[in-house]
């Protein structure tokens, strides 16, 4: 039986909201907490323009850090380990579903088809880029729904 692939407008949910605590961004998937109380109610463009945003700050933040190589290698990486990802995301973003895993776990980037392009220390690289996309969100959300 294949896989169920994820689809762009999927839920980039990760169970862990923190929404329910009063925070107006979800410090786990980063969504705006009317976002995550209206995502049943919208349409599959309006989950997608969402995934998109997403998708771009994760991009913005991981550009300069890693490159992929070989992103089939990376997939199937991702599916041996049982890693949750969605497929239909730009490859660079499962980077952040990767390391998200992994938590203080130590693995080869390259048996990932992932080359670092900078010098890191793997027991903060996870908190920096997870950190990175929070600021991300919460200025987006300040920059638009607050007067």
């Amino acid at each position: 039986m294949p896989k169920l692939q994820k689809k762009r407008s999927s839920t980039p949910c990760l169970g862990i909201c923190t929404t329910t605590f009063g925070d107006e961004v979800c410090k786990g998937c980063k969504r705006f907490a009317h976002e995550i109380i209206n995502w049943p109610k919208y349409s599959e463009n309006e989950r997608e323009i969402i995934n998109g945003r997403l998708e771009q700050f994760k991009i913005k933040i991981l550009q300069n850090r890693f490159k992929i190589f070989d992103s089939e290698l990376f997939a199937s990486k991702l599916e041996e380990k049982a890693i949750n990802f969605n497929h239909s995301l730009e490859p660079l973003t499962w980077i952040f579903d990767l390391f998200r895993a992994a938590g203080s776990q130590e693995f080869e980037l390259k048996n990932y088809g992932i080359q670092s392009l900078i010098s890191f220390d793997p027991k903060v690289i996870k908190d920096e880029i997870n950190t990175e996309l929070l600021e991300l969100s919460e200025a987006h959300h300040q920059r638009y729904f607050k007067s």
